[in-house]
């Protein structure tokens, strides 16, 4: 998993985790506890050699790989022959050794009912945590978008229209 202290990353170990798999995630030093926190179970620090790091603890590498923080080309490595590498940004590959790239497309499943209620009923049994760095009045929606081009927010921001 890249870009695992992100809210998809975090979610995506979740789900990994709620789904029996074992999960190597990359962090930077100060999310490394957040990230092991939601499930994974080894941690390598993020940048332009994770997926060296990852073969380290996997030499065959891993099966299966959520690319979150879109490190395309630089993931491909980690990911085992003829295992997959599921893209979050649209990136379709190529990528060598039978490695499938796969991206992900909101477009694809939008009417597909069925998902949303089953993360919903994640959330209710805890699967899956809900995490909110910040609740802002929506006439602050101006400084939400300035903290997100800023990166780095734990979790969601919501702009409170009450």
């Amino acid at each position: 998993m890249t870009g695992a202290a992100g809210a998809v990353g975090g979610y995506a170990i979740e789900l990994a985790k709620a789904d029996g798999l074992s999960v190597v995630a990359d962090a930077a030093p100060h999310d490394r506890d957040l990230v092991r926190g939601f499930g994974a179970g080894h941690v390598v620090d993020r940048g332009a050699d994770a997926a060296a790091r990852v073969r380290d603890l996997a030499p065959d590498g891993v099966t299966g790989l959520v690319d979150g923080s879109d490190q395309r080309e630089e993931a491909v490595p980690a990911v085992a022959d003829g295992g997959t590498l599921v893209s979050l940004r649209g990136w379709q590959g190529p990528a060598e050794r039978g490695v499938t790239v796969a991206p992900v497309f909101v477009a694809s499943v939008r009417e597909d009912t069925a998902l949303p209620d089953t993360l919903r009923l994640q959330a209710e049994q805890g699967v899956l945590s809900l995490r909110v760095a910040k609740v802002l009045p929506a006439s602050d929606a101006a400084e939400a978008h300035r903290l997100l081009e800023a990166g780095g927010p734990q979790g969601r921001l919501v702009l409170d229209f009450s």
